[in-house]
């Protein structure tokens, strides 16, 4: 049996790096053009080409997403662009639009194609004609459900594999085809630059039907009557695996780098415990539950994999993230003669706080700071200075890109 694949959000270069570190098998990632995410830091041609070294290095893969919806004019220098990705070494394109794809298959015969989620594929009928065309791989739109995901692998051609979404934000409109932000805003969300107007306030007024009263969820606020809550299957990975989904795909790459290298160090530990002990997995989903719950969330669902998504999906009394820990350090080195390891600061740390401290690949252990110093030798009390690079004791041995992290401050 080949092991499912693991598929993180790549918004930058660090993400990159703490998406792979962590145990992606595979990362997907944006130039700086034709991409679905233009609020992400996304990579110039030149990152594009040391974050492929970086991934091959550790023996993952790296997909260039090119899914806008585009007019006419959007499609200006794509073609080049598409030689220019190709030649960093990406193994795969992830495209939305039958042109896009034209192409790509025209430009590139040998390049690997992946359908967007974008694309809305649904049913056997439109999985098997991408496959003839030559796409390698489809992305399957969110609106799925287990069963109809069977039914898909059942009926299309082994070597078309199916990748879907199991973690992250969740749009409210068909499969992130949304004109709401562009009617709102003017700013064009099958674009990249989505201003997200399903997570605002709305108050829901019929003038012409009085006395008809349509249920609404508010607070004295108003309703966020649109705003979904966020996909977590960690809970639910044999299931997922037993589909034939061949990856699963972590969304978020406008999210923030600790974000990255939570859910996919929890993800990358289920997965393998299923494959390894399966009763080990079983009884401990609990544990990684509560890991990707310290990564900043909105409450979780199951979006439409055990059948249509209810009432019960939505949040409808804020639109705010639960934040409960905060990452406040990344570890650059470790002398293990004296157990010192010296830290970048991402948030405010004090002497006194009690952190917890994680890596890939083994357990968080929890410490207070003893003490600090500071890259001249001084004592501090606090580091708090953005990126500062301080010095502390550590009671256990820590390696480069662990991450220290505390309770968020009430």
């Amino acid at each position: 049996m080949n092991k499912i694949e693991l598929l993180a959000p790549a918004g930058n270069l660090e993400k990159l790096r703490m998406a792979v570190i962590y145990g992606a098998d595979a990362v997907y990632f944006a130039g700086e053009r034709f991409g679905l995410r233009a609020g992400a830091g996304n990579l110039t041609l030149q990152e594009m080409k040391e974050g492929m070294d970086f991934v091959r290095s550790r023996g993952a893969k790296g997909y260039l997403t090119v899914n806008i919806i585009p007019h006419n004019h959007h499609l200006k220098g794509l073609e080049g662009f598409l030689e220019e990705a190709a030649q960093t070494g990406i193994d795969g394109m992830i495209v939305s639009d039958l042109g896009i794809f034209q192409l790509v298959r025209d430009t590139l015969p040998k390049m690997d194609i992946h359908i967007s989620t974008q694309a809305n594929t649904v049913n056997t009928l439109s999985a098997s004609f991408w496959h003839r065309l030559g796409a390698r791989r489809i992305v399957l739109a969110r609106e799925l459900s287990l069963e109809e995901i069977r039914e898909i692998r059942k009926e299309t051609p082994s070597d078309l594999q199916l990748e879907a979404f199991v973690h992250g934000a969740m749009c409210i409109s068909y499969s992130g085809r949304c004109l709401l932000s562009n009617y709102m805003a003017s700013r064009d969300s099958n674009l990249g630059d989505c201003a997200h107007p399903c997570r605002w306030k709305y108050y829901l007024m019929e003038e012409k039907r009085p006395g008809q009263y349509y249920p609404v969820y508010e607070d004295q606020n108003g309703a966020y009557i649109m705003n979904s809550k966020d996909m977590c299957m960690i809970e639910y990975i044999p299931q997922l695996i037993e589909s034939g989904i061949s990856s699963l795909k972590i969304e978020g790459r406008m999210k923030s780098a600790y974000y990255v290298a939570t859910v996919v160090k929890a993800y990358r530990e289920a997965i393998d415990a299923w494959y390894q002990d399966p009763e080990y997995y079983i009884s401990n989903r609990d544990k990684w539950v509560e890991e990707v719950s310290k990564a900043s969330h909105r409450e979780f669902t199951t979006g439409f994999y055990f059948g249509r998504a209810d009432k019960d999906a939505q949040i409808y009394d804020r639109s705010s993230y639960i934040r409960d820990y905060d990452f406040v350090g990344l570890v650059l080195d470790y002398d293990e003669k004296n157990g010192i390891a010296t830290i970048e600061q991402r948030n405010r740390m004090f002497v006194g706080d009690k952190v917890e401290v994680t890596g890939p690949g083994r357990d968080f252990f929890v410490q207070t700071i003893e003490w600090m110093r500071d890259d001249e030798g001084n004592s501090i009390d606090s580091a708090p200075h953005p990126q500062q690079v301080v010095t502390m004791p550590v009671k256990h041995p820590v390696r480069p890109d662990d991450i220290l992290r505390k309770p968020a401050a009430e």
